[in-house]
């Protein structure tokens, strides 16, 4: 084996571990997104909640507006049983329908929010704790999921580190210094040389002497334009 065939070699195994590598990052990133359109789910459930509490909340204080002018009411009107003239009966009769009145526009406020916006804000809440429930499923089992593939991974990248190790052994040391250190900055390091000479790499054409060294199977022969490693098929 030469130094060309050990460097593919090399090369097929840091591909599956640049392309698992890009995996392992993206699958938290992946799982974060789902958390967080499932904390929008959630979100959307507790401001149905607040605006329910808000109506109920309401509805306590016009019950409670209705009460306290029916009780103003009765202690008028048992002032108004011991009133010592027509004209402070007069005024305590008026006083009396005013806040009548208020009881019942009271009552009718209340009425109106119980039937009318109760119903439509219950409603509301149920639709978001049922969205929330299928979601919470949903997005559970694909985090599960990832988690899994996550796993595997991470396996499969502690597997290729090893075959890695071993492949590298078999590359002459210059050789996989220059392959080590390009490899950061191009990728794939090495490349075929076309039949036209033009590099698969950069896909700019090499000068015939270079082809010529590529043809007689030298050691190392680099692309003029990117340095990346020639070779015609093996």
């Amino acid at each position: 084996m030469n130094s060309i065939e050990a460097l593919i070699g090399l090369q097929e195994t840091d591909g599956l571990i640049r392309d698992l590598e890009r995996e392992a990052k993206d699958l938290p990133r992946r799982k974060a997104q789902e958390n967080a359109r499932l904390k929008g789910v959630t979100a959307a459930v507790e401001i149905a909640k607040s605006q329910l509490e808000a109506l109920r909340v309401r509805i306590r204080e016009t019950e409670e507006d209705a009460s306290a002018s029916r009780q103003r009411v009765k202690e008028l009107k048992t002032q108004q049983a011991t009133s010592n003239s027509n004209k402070e009966y007069q005024q305590l009769l008026a006083a009396i329908e005013g806040l009548e009145h208020e009881a019942d526009a009271a009552d009718a406020r209340g009425f109106a929010l119980t039937e009318d916006e109760l119903p439509r804000l219950e409603r509301q809440l149920n639709e978001a704790e049922a969205k929330l429930a299928a979601e919470r499923g949903g997005v559970d089992g694909f985090c599960d999921e990832l988690e899994g593939r996550l796993a595997e991974v991470k396996a499969e990248l502690d597997r290729l580190a090893e075959e890695r190790k071993a492949k590298a052994a078999l590359v002459p040391p210059k050789s996989l210094l220059y392959y080590e250190r390009l490899r950061t900055k191009r990728w794939p390091v090495v490349v075929t040389l076309n039949a036209d000479a033009v590099c698969e790499g950069c896909h700019l054409k090499v000068p015939p002497s270079t082809e010529q060294m590529v043809e007689h199977k030298m050691e190392l022969v680099a692309c003029t334009n990117c340095g990346r490693l020639l070779y015609r098929d093996l």
